[in-house]
């Protein structure tokens, strides 16, 4: 098995943790948690698609970076509406997230 391979498994292995965890949790910080493995998955694979890519070598990490700065607003506005939450009900339920409309 190459290393290419291998990282590709990981990536995916990550992934679906991630997404399972996505559906699973009810805690809006477990969820954002899960999104934030989902996005470092997606890193992982990029970084090793290019690191063995013999074409467009470096677009892979430019890639990287975008991720990191769209998983940072995420990070951002997922807290945001945690904080909103707790404050209006002193839970941090997923389920009673609708609940936030005015």
């Amino acid at each position: 098995m190459s290393p290419l391979q291998q990282y590709l498994i990981l990536a995916v292995i990550l992934f679906f943790i991630g997404a399972w965890g996505v559906l699973a949790r009810r805690n809006i910080i477990m969820v954002i948690m899960c999104v934030e493995l989902m996005f470092n998955a997606i890193n992982v694979a990029l970084v090793a698609f290019s690191n063995y890519s013999t074409t467009g070598a470096g677009r892979g990490e430019v890639f990287v970076f975008v991720i990191f700065a769209l998983a940072a607003a995420e990070a951002a506005i997922g807290l945001a509406i945690a904080i909103a939450m707790y404050r209006l009900k002193q839970n941090l339920s997923v389920d009673d997230l609708d609940e936030l409309r005015g």
